[in-house]
């Protein structure tokens, strides 16, 4: 038998498991990075330099780096030093969930920022001249305006880099967590089967993949309508 499938049957159940922390991961990384991504990228736009540029410094670095290298910093770097031990961040640091979601989170909103300055930067001039035409303070501005507008635009853009967090959420098994990849290791080393195993974590990776495309084409349909070309 070239592929085993009953050995793919069996483990489906491990395999589901996988999937639920891997949307579990995925959407605490994308809630919480979304959350920094907006006071960063309303920096990252601010010709003021002290505030332009710890966020420009940020997004550097984190962007900079290789993820995995974030999360073995986050995981097993700062255990190593004893005041991070003692202190009550102790519970969290050490528990591989709590740092596999900073890691993602930190990573994917310094990505999500820059991707949001950008459509902050491309807003008409006509928005803007229209809200201050109105009175429109400038925390009004941003709330009534830009943020909506920028955050509807952006979203091409952030479909990508959900769908690359998605893959991204695979390094968490190297922290022990058994996700779509770690349960793909699992099977592995259980059956000496890798290719059986990795292929099934391949087919659930990409149904995950196509659901979130589709969820994004229609939130573009409904939010972007504005911007398709009018029919003649």
């Amino acid at each position: 038998m070239l592929f085993d499938y009953n050995v793919v049957l069996d483990s489906l159940p491990l395999y589901f498991g996988g999937v639920l922390v891997t949307l579990k991961l995925l959407i605490i990384a994308l809630a919480v990075g979304l959350l920094l991504a907006v006071p960063l990228a309303i920096m990252r736009v601010s010709r003021q330099k002290l505030i332009n540029f710890p966020a420009w410094l940020y997004t550097y670095v984190i962007r900079g780096t290789p993820m995995l290298v974030q999360l073995y910093l986050l995981y097993y770097g700062l255990a190593q030093f004893e005041a991070v031990r003692e202190s009550f961040m102790w519970p969290y640091l050490s528990s591989a969930t709590f740092c596999a979601c900073l890691a993602f989170a930190i990573n994917t909103s310094a990505y999500t920022a820059e991707i949001l300055a950008g459509s902050l930067k491309a807003t008409p001039p006509g928005e803007i001249e229209a809200a201050k035409a109105m009175g429109m303070s400038r925390s009004r501005l941003y709330r009534r305006i830009l943020l909506p507008s920028a955050l509807r635009r952006a979203l091409p853009q952030y479909s990508n880099e959900v769908i690359m967090m998605l893959h991204t959420t695979s390094l968490a098994s190297v922290v022990t967590l058994i996700d779509i990849t770690g349960a793909a290791k699992t099977v592995s080393s259980q059956y000496y089967l890798p290719f059986e195993a990795y292929v099934t974590a391949g087919l659930f990776y990409l149904a995950l993949t196509f659901i979130m495309v589709r969820l994004f084409k229609l939130a573009e349909r409904r939010w972007l309508a504005y911007l398709a070309p009018r029919k003649a």
